[in-house]
């Protein structure tokens, strides 16, 4: 992996940082974090998206205070 790659692949997984106020939010701030590193490695962008959405929606859930 190029190091150009990584450096996209870090700055996209900064962004679950902001999990958003709502569900739906969380929802689709993680779905696209996680296509956009599926983009970058080289995975399915529906399957990074999906798991994406479920960590994010999961971490923001679990821990309220971390997420807003």
């Amino acid at each position: 992996m190029s190091i150009r790659n990584i450096i996209l692949a870090l700055g996209a997984t900064a962004g679950l940082a902001a999990c958003g106020n709502t569900i739906g939010e969380q929802g689709l701030g993680g779905a696209a974090v996680g296509a956009g590193a599926a983009a970058v490695t080289g995975g399915s962008l529906a399957q990074g998206a999906a798991i994406g959405a479920a960590a994010n929606v999961g971490y923001c859930q679990l821990n309220p205070g971390k997420c807003n």
